[in-house]
């Protein structure tokens, strides 16, 4: 298989376990490239990508410029703090008065949940999911995956806990579906006012003790407690999340086997995980951050080369 099954990327949920190999395969080219002396490949010297940022993003947006840049292709950077949508202009609208540019791909991310379907249905250019509400985040759970692969040689048969604000994680949600499309065991773990009722009825097990969790895993995927998105209190406060569900060196090095930890960014230091443990050699997160540009070019040249010119 040369091509994607989709035309967007708009959920891991549309992908098959055939496409994640494919992108993966893809991403490997595309890792040699991003460490070559010459960065660039002039793959997409023809497309214009607009990144679409309707929710603050950082890393997210530096890392698919990256991807675009490092494929030579034209990129349009959109920023909704200092857009028209403030003025009341329509999301569909915005995104025309964009695409009669001759604009070929469109990245975006929304807060709200079905956007970029919505999005993607009403346009004549490629969309990527880069984050929608608390419902997928599709590329980071593609470079999670990658990662994991990376490091252990396989994603089937490995057990991988994703700990923490599962309610609010759009990163837990495309990971428990990409890693159940490559055979790999999930569990979920964190207070049960941070786990969202439906939760079992997508085969994952939930766990509501850490350390019980992390003598079950080979991976741990410690997630950033969404403070930004509850408008409740769920637990009493960040000091008491802390040293319940907190990773500590000294949690880490009790464990009988050495396990692999994960974290989507931005770390907060001291509540999810402390720095001794974000900086010990069984966490992979900066690889996760190289593995994310590679993989980004990955979708995007995969999704460009479908289109007719």
């Amino acid at each position: 298989m040369t091509t994607l099954s989709t035309e967007h990327l708009i959920g891991i949920r549309d992908l098959t376990a055939e496409d994640i190999e494919l992108i993966f395969k893809t991403a490997d080219a595309f890792k040699d490239v991003i460490n070559r002396p010459i960065k660039k490949v002039p793959s997409l010297r023809d497309i214009t990508i607009a990144n679409l940022f309707f929710e603050n993003s950082t890393r997210t947006r530096l890392s698919f410029e990256l991807a675009e840049k490092r494929l030579s292709a034209d990129v349009v950077n959109f920023s909704a703090a200092s857009s028209s949508v403030k003025k009341g202009e329509t999301l569909v609208d915005t995104v025309n008065n964009i695409l009669s540019m001759k604009v070929d791909m469109v990245v975006m991310r929304h807060p709200n949940p079905g956007a970029a379907k919505f999005l993607s249905e009403r346009i004549d250019a490629r969309v990527i999911n880069a984050g929608d509400g608390t419902h997928e985040h599709p590329t980071q759970a593609l470079l999670d995956s990658y990662s994991i692969r990376e490091r252990l040689g396989e994603v089937k048969g490995k057990k991988v806990v994703i700990v923490g604000d599962i309610l609010h994680s759009r990163v837990a949600l495309s990971n428990i579906y990409a890693l159940q499309k490559q055979g790999a065991e999930v569990m979920v773990c964190g207070p049960t006012t941070l786990i969202p009722k439906y939760i079992s009825s997508l085969g994952v097990k939930v766990e509501h003790d850490l350390r019980k969790a992390l003598e079950w895993c080979d991976v741990a995927n410690m997630l950033r407690i969404q403070l930004e998105r509850q408008d409740i209190k769920y637990f009493p406060s960040l000091r008491e999340y802390s040293m319940q569900y907190g990773l500590t060196k000294e949690i880490l090095d009790s464990l009988p086997k050495k396990i692999v930890v994960m974290h989507p960014g931005p770390i907060n230091r001291g509540v999810e995980i402390t720095s001794d443990v974000a900086d010990s050699d069984q966490a992979i997160i900066l690889d996760q951050v190289e593995n994310g540009v590679a993989v980004r070019m990955a979708v995007i040249y995969l999704l460009a080369s479908q289109i007719k010119r």
